[in-house]
């Protein structure tokens, strides 16, 4: 049986182990104690209840992935007993390096160390925190039991059979991209997402309409807006920071409304309100 740890109950952390005990891993969710990852644990327990209630999900197979399924509050223990680590923090520079750096006395081989970061090169997580061995990039796409999709980045360029082995297990797409800032599709998804922002701003357009556009003219899932609603506001605010320090293109310069929407607490569907209100995590009409 395969063993994964995941360090995060945010977002990406929850959703990925919710699909990974689906998917027939064993999976220990790591939080900053255990009442932290209990609490996630909780979380994704409502949205099995919901995924039984729709028939995404059959009882017998809920049940099975409940077993596989356990919180802890101790990461040294967790990355220990797994056969991968997966990091699940939020995208930040200074966060990564202090963890993958407080991680390098447990550096092992033959383990698959993971960033689920969306856009931070791997090399630059390594180099600044001194990881002794290769960190790859393991970019998933929320819902992962939805998209089931893994942007793959290897900082020699090859995926190795270990993140190899963990995509075949977890079911999902593979698609390799450059270990550069962005990755490729945080660059594309984020131009979008903030020129919409932009056209808002401007009164150019109102969020449904410029979604509409998107959604309904392009075929697209969702509008930016509303995917970047989804995705978080405060999560689309470090991307484009990040990238922005690191670019200096304009193109990810932080729209002021943006930075105002986060500044307020307004983040998205998980607060309630970003460009759209979520009541009960569903978006108004």
């Amino acid at each position: 049986m395969y063993r994964l740890s995941i360090l995060g109950p945010g977002t990406l952390g929850l959703s990925l182990a919710q699909w990974a005990a689906e998917c027939g891993l064993d999976v220990t969710l790591v939080g900053r104690n255990l009442d932290h990852a209990t609490q996630g644990l909780e979380t994704i327990g409502k949205r099995w209840e919901g995924s039984l209630r729709k028939g995404r999900l059959q009882p017998d197979a809920l049940s099975q992935a409940r077993t596989r399924l356990k919180a802890s509050g101790d990461l040294e223990g967790a990355i220990q007993w797994s056969d991968a680590f997966l990091e699940a923090i939020p995208e930040s520079v200074e966060a990564k390096v202090a963890l993958w750096h407080s991680l390098s006395a447990q550096a092992t081989t033959g383990k698959l160390w993971a960033t689920g970061s969306s856009g931070i090169p791997v090399s630059e997580i390594r180099r600044q925190s001194g990881f002794p061995l290769p960190i790859t990039g393991f970019h998933l796409f929320v819902p992962v039991h939805h998209t089931r999709l893994v942007e793959l980045v290897e900082e020699e360029g090859t995926a190795t059979p270990a993140a190899l082995a963990l995509a075949d297990q977890l079911k999902l797409e593979l698609v390799q991209s450059p270990d550069q800032p962005g990755y490729l599709a945080s660059r594309l998804a984020l131009i979008q997402g903030l020129e919409a922002m932009r056209m808002v701003e401007q009164g150019l357009g109102t969020p449904s309409s410029i979604d509409a556009l998107m959604a309904r003219g392009y075929g697209h899932p969702c509008g930016p807006l509303e995917l970047s609603d989804r995705v978080g506001l405060d999560l689309r605010l470090g991307i484009a920071s990040s990238l922005y320090e690191r670019t200096s293109d304009p193109a990810f310069a932080p729209p002021t409304i943006l930075k105002q929407k986060v500044a307020q607490g307004n983040l998205g569907r998980k607060s309630g309100q970003g460009f759209y209100a979520w009541p009960n995590g569903s978006r108004a009409e």
